[in-house]
């Protein structure tokens, strides 16, 4: 299988690197709209089929597999069945969690998230919104989704003032994702989680691949990361929703089937005589 080629210099680059290099390689990935497709209701998410063993053969041959993924640890791990993948690390809550063989390590959440799940529920109500909205309590955030609406942008631009009110008094930061709107803690971010994992790893090149607007700020740790000699390859697991995900990344594939097909070709080229 060929592997595609990124549209930038800088991603062709980071590809060779993880390539050559593999043992001190580091692929990272966002959950929902990358591993696994988006849904409706993201507590019937799942991955896309075979991508999971897919990652498992790719962490048998490259130094770190890891997920960051907004949501809970455990929750991405159990509906992932990423326990399979030996190794990998799994940082929920955007690097608030952090799992690792079976174990989940997290601080407390802010006493900002008890606020917002005390007074969301009436807000939501209080603001119109259609029928169809709903709220995910993920335990160290809350999320709002439209997607079951009748207009799902419409009911995010609605929402949105009152959450973004709600979320400088609870002093908490609002997320949008989507259609979606998130309510979490300040301070974390997958770019600085990326950075701290490269950190922690001692990756000499890093993959990350995602496809909300969440995901940004690892492009921007990715690119960072070039500027300090790691080379680097981000990619965007496309959509019609998102675009600027697509326009911030060195290599965009037709969403998780088309990063499973990446996935699959990054193994071959790295069990390939010489590579």
């Amino acid at each position: 299988m060929n592997l595609p080629r990124p549209s930038t210099d800088a991603g062709r680059t980071g590809l060779d690197a993880f390539v050559a290099v593999p043992g001190r390689a580091l692929a990272a990935f966002d959950f929902d709209g990358t591993l696994a497709p988006i849904v409706a209701d993201p507590r019937t998410s799942a991955p896309y089929p075979g991508i999971v063993e897919t990652l498992a053969d790719l962490a048998g041959l490259i130094g770190s597999v890891a997920v960051i993924t907004g949501r809970p640890a455990a929750t991405a791990v159990r509906m992932g069945g990423l326990e399979r993948v030996p190794g990998i690390t799994v940082l929920g809550h955007y690097g608030a969690e952090h799992w690792r063989d079976g174990h989940v390590v997290a601080a407390e959440p802010p006493p900002g998230v008890a606020l917002v799940r005390e007074e969301l529920p009436d807000l939501v109500a209080r603001t119109g919104a259609p029928e169809g909205t709903w709220i995910e309590d993920k335990g160290r955030s809350l999320s709002v989704h439209t997607r079951r609406t009748a207009d799902p942008d419409g009911a995010l631009a609605l929402l949105t003032p009152a959450l973004t009110a709600l979320a400088e008094r609870a002093d908490l930061q609002v997320e949008p994702g989507r259609m979606v709107v998130e309510l979490r803690p300040q301070g974390v971010d997958k770019g600085a989680t990326l950075t701290a994992l490269v950190e922690e790893t001692g990756a000499r090149a890093v993959l990350y691949a995602g496809d909300d607007l969440g995901d940004l700020p690892a492009f921007g740790a990715v690119a960072a990361l070039r500027g300090q000699g790691v080379p680097g390859l981000t990619v965007c697991s496309s959509s019609d929703e998102v675009t600027a995900v697509a326009d911030a990344s060195d290599l965009v594939v037709p969403g998780p089937a088309g990063l499973a097909e990446l996935l699959d070709g990054l193994t071959e080229a790295i069990r390939a005589p010489g590579a």
